[in-house]
């Protein structure tokens, strides 16, 4: 990548300022403190999520509904607890591997009817639910603090089962971490009141089903062999399957009437909870609006004990750290790069790629962040490049003035010619053209009793007239040479019409001049008078100067003839003498045939030139 020199050092601190702000949030998100990211993260999750697709779920888990059609039998909502208790009966005569219960036990029945529910968990291994109440009504999970149980979600206490189900069932914390849109994505494995810490439901249902206790350490969990790495506070990800009834669910109406089949229920995990309608335990989800809280709780249940699910721990977090310093670098780099469509096109690339390798992670289960780099990367990069636009506005207003000055100096023409084509010129082109001398007659003794700021005046309305014909007729003024002018026409390119507009222009200027010496004073305009001389034929085009500076000149005998022609005119008392070979260039139709008085030819001699040329007199018809 090379850089003008002015640019190198700015690009360098650009780059370092980037780095540094996404290494600032970079080292947030890996300690889990950049909470206002997960709006746009959750969002862009979901999206993931939909574009990963729905996904089968294991078979290993099986939902008992307690739908409209299971509390309509019933006779209303919650169900009796005689009628739960025949429900776990008929699920486990059929050896299922646990029987969950999704539902909060936690005030007395009927005594019957909590002793026939009690019968029933106890006569197989079953879990049943807890709840974790938030003072605040929300979970928060941080990585401040160095005590590893100051990273589980505090609740203000537990709603534990009554004594007489928890002393037959095992009981785990049903609580799910929702974002700020109400969508669950993460479940803790663990909870903490106090100096008490409770396990989740889906872990006491692992630990069942297995009989064997989880081992809890820095960043997993070990599940007799195979290791579940967990995010802080020992968070698991939520990894949904797909809308409601992805998981494989069965009415409570079944169990009921003894219908439940063998294949669905042994050695399965078995989940009891409510999806009746108006029941409120539901949640947005990406696959569905309505999931219910049971299908949630089994989602969890499957992600644990298959394996299945999506990793966001802490090395993941330090990947979206690293990810976090070098987009954000890379991007200004690419915005400084002088080949701006090409760095534009790479920045495209570069972030086509990045969404590319992030969506085919999440499809593979990693959870990288998208939110933190684009966060990252998107503020310095719009900051530097409209640095750089600003910045670059100034150059092309500075080199703007400067081209508007430099015309000031050269033919605009010729100016436009060269920025194209800077080689122009390199080598002598020889070419025809017209060239045409204008002059100011008995100005050196008018300006000798002027002064000088008169005589500043005096010359420049003479330029600017002729610079405004000129430019009107479509030629170059070479140079102006004091009180007069060299004009070319035929320069940068030659044209057929090149003739034609050197008569033109001899015509506007004696027009224009005879004019202008009109309304001068008559002290002034009885002193000077006018000249111009034009002829037609090769020149020599070239540059000529050194290093420093350079001016396009052209030579040749077409333009001493030119300028020695005007000596003719001044002789003869015209304005005007132009060569044969002008007016035959020229055509009949030319301008010094339209107006005034034309004669000729006249063999005339030529200062400093052998033998004679045909020259023809043009005289303004305002003159007598």
């Amino acid at each position: 990548m090379r850089l003008p020199k002015g640019r190198t050092l700015q690009t360098l601190i650009a780059i370092v300022l980037a780095g540094l702000w996404g290494a600032a949030l970079g080292f947030g998100h890996a300690r889990g403190d950049i909470w206002f990211l997960e709006r746009v993260e959750a969002t862009m999750t979901d999206i993931r999520t939909l574009i990963r697709g729905k996904r089968q779920a294991p078979d290993s888990i099986t939902i008992i509904a307690i739908d409209d059609d299971a509390v309509g039998r019933a006779g209303g909502y919650p169900l009796p607890r005689a009628t739960l208790a025949r429900i776990i009966d008929a699920v486990g005569r059929l050896e299922p591997k646990a029987v969950v219960v999704d539902i909060l036990l936690v005030d007395p029945g009927p005594e019957s009817e909590d002793r026939a529910l009690a019968q029933a968990l106890g006569a197989r291994r079953s879990v049943i639910a807890a709840a974790a109440v938030f003072a605040e009504g929300e979970q928060r999970i941080s990585a401040a603090g160095d005590n590893p149980a100051a990273l589980l979600p505090n609740a203000d206490r537990f709603l534990l089962p009554l004594e007489t189900f928890a002393n037959v069932a095992a009981v785990g914390v049903v609580n799910v971490a929702a974002d700020r849109t109400g969508s669950p994505r993460f479940m803790p494995m663990l909870f903490r009141s106090g100096d008490r810490i409770e396990a989740s439901l889906p872990l006491r249902v692992a630990a069942v089903a297995t009989g064997e206790d989880p081992v809890v350490e820095a960043d997993r969990l070990l599940l007799g062999e195979r290791a579940v790495r967990t995010d802080f506070g020992h968070v698991l990800p939520v990894s949904f399957y797909g809308p409601r009834g992805t998981i494989r669910t069965l009415s409570a109406s079944v169990a009921l009437d003894g219908r439940l089949p063998p294949d669905s229920i042994k050695d399965h995990i078995v989940v009891i909870g409510a999806t009746v309608t108006g029941g409120g335990d539901v949640f947005p989800t990406p696959f569905d609006s309505i999931l219910p809280g049971v299908e949630v709780v089994s989602t969890v249940i499957a992600n644990l004990t298959t394996g299945d699910g999506i990793i966001r721990d802490r090395q993941v977090r330090r990947a979206d750290a690293a990810f976090a310093v070098v987009l954000p670098m890379l991007l200004v780099g690419l915005l400084a790069w002088r080949r701006s469509a090409i760095s534009l096109a790479l920045i495209a690339v570069v972030i086509a790629a990045w969404l590319a390798f992030n969506v085919a992670a999440f499809v593979q289960g990693i959870w990288l962040s998208l939110a933190l780099p684009m966060t990252a990367a998107g503020p310095p990069a719009i900051l530097f490049g409209a640095v750089q636009l600003w910045l670059g506005r100034r150059r092309a207003q500075y080199f703007a003035d400067q081209s508007t000055l430099l015309q000031q100096f050269h033919a605009p023409g010729l100016q436009k010619w060269l920025a194209r084509h800077p080689d122009f010129l390199s080598q002598p082109v020889r070419q025809d053209a017209a060239v045409v001398f204008v002059d100011i007659s008995g100005f050196t003794g008018l300006s000798e009793t002027l002064g000088p700021g008169a005589t500043r005046d005096l010359l420049n309305e003479f330029h600017a007239l002729i610079d405004k014909v000129v430019v009107g007729c479509g030629g170059v003024i070479s140079s102006f040479m004091g009180d007069g002018a060299m004009i070319l026409f035929g320069l940068p390119q030659s044209s057929p019409h090149d003739a034609f507009d050197a008569a033109r222009c001899c015509v506007g200027l004696s027009d224009r001049t005879t004019a202008w010496l009109a309304s001068l004073p008559e002290s002034t305009a009885s002193r000077i008078g006018f000249k111009i001389g034009a002829h037609f034929g090769t020149i020599v085009a070239s540059r000529l100067g050194g290093g420093s500076h350079q001016h396009i000149a052209a030579t040749g005998d077409t333009v001493n003839i030119a300028s020695r022609l005007m000596e003719v005119a001044a002789g003869q008392g015209v304005e005007v003498a132009a060569s044969e070979e002008l007016l035959q260039a020229a055509g009949r139709t030319c301008e010094f045939y339209k107006a005034g008085s034309l004669s000729g030819p006249m063999e005339t001699p030529i200062r400093g030139r052998a033998g004679s040329l045909a020259v023809w007199l043009w005289r303004s018809p305002s003159i007598p």
